[in-house]
């Protein structure tokens, strides 16, 4: 069975993300063609990047890393739900996706944001990144506004025509996810 982690990708107090993940994730394990899991990557403790040798060596030296790479390291694909910082993605995100390379490697990616203009420049950040690490990244995009999926820009209330677009983005997702598995 392939597995998908969606993954919270913000530390910040008040944060958006962790009702987005929540809302996606309750749709996607009513699915019968992945198993799926939230991961808070607040819950990992990552200090600003501080392990001394490349991610791509393999070679962690810190407990909080070692940790962070066995649960990265489980997944087939991800779900990064994002929020958008001055046209980018949250710099809690970045970081963690920093601390590893091997364990992103030949596995797909899925992006869910939101932001004022929706997420799509953090989104755009995240593709490039994504690309280097040799993941592949699905084409459907989730995206949010905080005008209009959110009461006073802090309580999530999605349009129902938005659980559609999360059905077509685990479809591409899971597909890729599978296909990716055959070559790791």
């Amino acid at each position: 069975m392939i597995k998908i982690g969606i993954i919270i990708g913000s530390t910040r107090p008040g944060r958006n993300a962790e009702q987005v993940a929540k809302w996606y994730y309750e749709i996607a394990k009513k699915r019968t063609d992945a198993e799926f899991e939230l991961i808070d990557i607040a819950d990992y403790d990552l200090p600003l990047l501080d392990e001394a040798l490349p991610a791509g060596w393999n070679q962690y030296a810190n407990e909080h890393t070692k940790k962070w790479a066995s649960k990265i390291a489980e997944f087939d694909g991800y779900v990064m739900v994002t929020p958008e910082y001055n046209h980018s993605t949250s710099a809690a995100l970045k970081n963690a996706i920093d601390y590893l390379a091997v364990e992103w490697a030949n596995k797909a990616v899925a992006f869910v944001s939101y932001g004022s203009a929706m997420g799509v420049r953090a989104v755009e950040h995240l593709r490039q990144i994504a690309g280097e690490l040799q993941m592949a990244d699905v084409r459907q995009q989730v995206m949010f506004s905080l005008f209009t999926d959110f009461e006073d820009m802090s309580i999530f209330k999605p349009a129902e025509n938005k659980v559609e677009d999360v059905n077509v983005q685990l479809d591409q997702l899971i597909a890729w996810s599978k296909a990716l598995k055959t070559i790791r």
